[in-house]
């Protein structure tokens, strides 16, 4: 019986194509498990490049094209095309071995052999080539092979090699452009993926190509597992990983690892598929977990799509870690009588008033959070002793005895009125699953892992037992948008010699990723194990229009611009789900919406739009992490707007906390940013924000 799988390319395309013709194409390859070869209308193409090219009849006017196997019934689908362009795109290209990787390649032969009279004749212009600095034995060893070397060997810059994409091998074209970016043979060769072996594969054998090209050619199993890739094209990483990605999801860890990585690297995907795999080799419970609600629902979702059964799904628990606290918290105690923001800033300044402090409300219970219940403290010798990192203004004795007074009245004020804060809350938590020899859960998985607290860290490390992959972190201390800081030795979770990092970015293109680096140029920031994140070697390979920065007189003027431009994108194809607005002040977003909204411009507020692929999403910077968007507008980045004045320490009063608030801001700027995937607007009113003052 015949089997068919399916080349990435083919889901690419499978997206863009209008519905009928998707349903069409759906029903004709569902029935191919159990259709005949005449049934199915697959036919051998004259004058094809490879002689086992077939041709499936998907309606009067599109073809697909399908790799016959040479020995067995699996098949390759490797594109879908009409009529005329399918049997030219057969006789104009080739599948090949990579010699390095073992998985298969497609290159226009055609277009490459037309291609190579001109670059030559470009070359002998100028003394300088692209990859001089790279020899013959080196390139060989990557993969590049005697029809891809000549062609390196004449390129003069970056340009020609982003126009040879559509026709090189992708592997190859990979393997220079990362060259090109500036890593060594070494570090392309390790972003490659793990399964590159020193001896050559036998370039001839494209069947066993296919079966090892598991990150380009998935196999199908049956017609249902069919549908649902076709239902949902654009969630390519539930099929594809790169070798890099899934060498960490198949790793065995002997404790806690993590991944970290940039802005569309893919943590998410690796920490899903990391979930996946566990719970596909354990009958223990699997915990996935993140900081927010949207990211949770964002998170189940990806769960759902994944699992390759009803049992394994029921395994993974998908929980907001709040939401996890609290039902801790409730299986002993009930409901707590929650503190609210008001009723807390009260009590900390009858505090101040009746015990005559020379502090601040926000110093003091920037105090409480970030070194007395970061470090558990729980006495006055702990608390004199205790670190102050991060915390620049520095105490004395008298001092420290005085704030401690504070903090003791603060947390006595709590028992006495039998009312909780979200921190006391899971600190009890903690407690109570400190406690208990039957953990919940057998691994634990964390995405977006740079916003959490040392408190919630130390809820998650008693949640699960100590033992092999128990748990693994997911995060980037470059898009922190909270002020939660934490050393994870410190909270007991050692990712030492267990850490792995993705350097390129699937979602920005360059010019958008390089423009938003450069927010967070000369920061010095904290990799949460003791020593500095860097964002060296972090790249795309896609290139594509600059951002557009823009300054107005007014506000309005501003809303204006933007809508204009949403409008604008709208006409040119872009779907309304594809664009999102994010600004920093809640008024402005209103603003925003209103205006889309008076000009009929489908527009929901991000809370609202979840999911909803029929309405231009307007939100919060904040409410932007995790999400992407094909048209990005980032509005009101203003100097009275970005930084929030209302988030910053003033220096007068703590010049470290300043400083890290100030880096804070920096990056969720840097965030909202980089949702973008081909076309960032950032616009401001007045005066710009002293973050762009640089770029604009």
């Amino acid at each position: 019986m015949p089997k068919l799988a399916i080349a990435k390319e083919c889901l690419q395309q499978f997206g863009g194509l209008d519905k009928p013709l998707r349903d069409k194409i759906t029903e004709t390859l569902a029935k191919f498990e159990a259709a005949t070869h005449t049934g199915i209308h697959m036919e051998k193409i004259a004058d094809a490049l490879n002689t086992r090219y077939r041709s499936i009849r998907i309606n009067q006017f599109y073809r697909g094209i399908v790799l016959a196997p040479e020995t067995g019934d699996a098949y390759t689908l490797l594109t879908v095309l009409p009529h005329d362009d399918a049997y030219m795109w057969a006789r104009r290209r080739h599948l090949t071995v990579n010699r390095a990787t073992g998985a298969i390649e497609v290159r226009d032969v055609t277009t490459i052999y037309e291609t190579l009279p001109e670059l030559v004749k470009a070359a002998e212009a100028t003394p300088d080539r692209l990859f001089a600095h790279v020899n013959d034995a080196d390139l060989t060893r990557l993969g590049i092979d005697e029809s891809t070397l000549p062609i390196a060997r004449t390129l003069t810059d970056t340009v020609q090699l982003d126009a040879l994409k559509p026709v090189l091998p992708e592997t190859q074209w990979d393997a220079l452009a990362g060259l090109a970016s500036g890593l060594s043979p070494e570090q392309v060769w390790s972003e490659l993926g793990a399964d590159i072996v020193d001896e050559p594969y036998d370039t001839d054998d494209l069947d066993a190509a296919v079966a090892r090209s598991t990150d380009r050619i998935v196999l199908v199993d049956g017609p249902d597992d069919l549908m649902a890739i076709f239902a949902h094209p654009f969630a390519l990483w539930r099929i594809y990983l790169h070798p890099t990605q899934q060498a960490v999801v198949d790793a065995t860890f002997r404790g806690p690892a993590r991944v970290t990585g940039g802005p569309g690297t893919g943590k998410t995907v690796v920490a899903l598929h990391r979930a996946h795999r566990l719970a596909q080799q354990t009958t223990d419970p699997v915990l996935v977990t993140t900081f927010t609600s949207t990211l949770t629902d964002s998170l189940h979702a990806g769960i759902k799509l994944l699992a390759t059964s009803p049992e394994v799904l029921d395994r993974i628990d998908v929980q907001h870690l709040d939401k996890l606290t609290h039902q801790v918290f409730r299986d002993r105690h009930g409901v707590p009588k929650l503190l609210s923001a008001a009723d807390e800033t009260q009590l900390w300044s009858s505090i101040i008033e009746r015990l005559e402090l020379p502090f601040t409300k926000a110093f003091l219970a920037a105090e409480w959070r970030h070194v007395a219940l970061a470090q558990r403290v729980s006495s006055a010798a702990e608390y004199l002793s205790a670190k102050r990192t991060g915390r620049g203004r520095r105490l004395g004795a008298n001092q420290k005895a005085q704030v401690w007074r504070a903090l003791w009245e603060f947390e006595n004020a709590l028992r006495e009125r039998d009312h909780w804060t979200n921190e006391t809350v899971c600190r009890e938590a903690t407690r109570l699953l400190e406690e208990r020899t039957d953990k919940p859960y057998g691994h634990i998985v964390v995405d977006e892992a740079q916003d959490l607290s040392p408190e919630q860290w130390r809820l998650l490390r008693a949640a699960v037992p100590d033992g092999p992959d128990d748990m693994f972190i997911a995060g980037d201390t470059h898009q922190r948008i909270y002020r939660s800081h934490v050393s994870l030795r410190e909270v007991g979770i050692k990712v030492t010699g267990r850490s792995s990092r993705l350097n390129l970015n699937y979602r920005t293109t360059a010019e958008i990723l390089g423009w938003s680096l450069q927010l967070l140029r000369g920061e010095r920031i904290d990799d949460m194990d003791g020593q500095l994140d860097s964002i060296a070697g972090y790249r795309s390979d896609v290139h594509g229009m600059p951002p557009t920065t823009k300054g107005f007189g007014t506000q309005s003027d501003e809303v204006g611009y933007v809508a204009d431009t949403v409008q604008a994108w709208l006409e040119s194809g872009i779907a309304p789900g594809e664009i999102g607005i994010a600004t920093r002040a809640k008024r402005l977003g209103t603003k925003m919406q209103d205006e889309l909204f008076k000009r009929g411009v489908p527009v929901r507020s991000l809370e609202k739009a979840k999911g909803a692929t029929d309405s231009v999403s307007v939100g919060s910077m904040h409410a932007m992490k995790g999400l992407e968007f094909r048209c990005m507008a980032v509005a009101g980045v203003g100097a009275k707007q970005v930084p929030a004045a209302g988030t910053i320490t003033p220096v007068e009063e703590d010049v470290q906390t300043h400083d890290r608030d100030m880096q804070r801001e920096r990056c969720v700027l840097f965030v909202a940013c980089t949702r973008a995937r081909e076309d960032l607007l950032v616009t401001w009113s007045e005066e710009p924000s002293p973050f762009l003052v640089p770029l604009v």
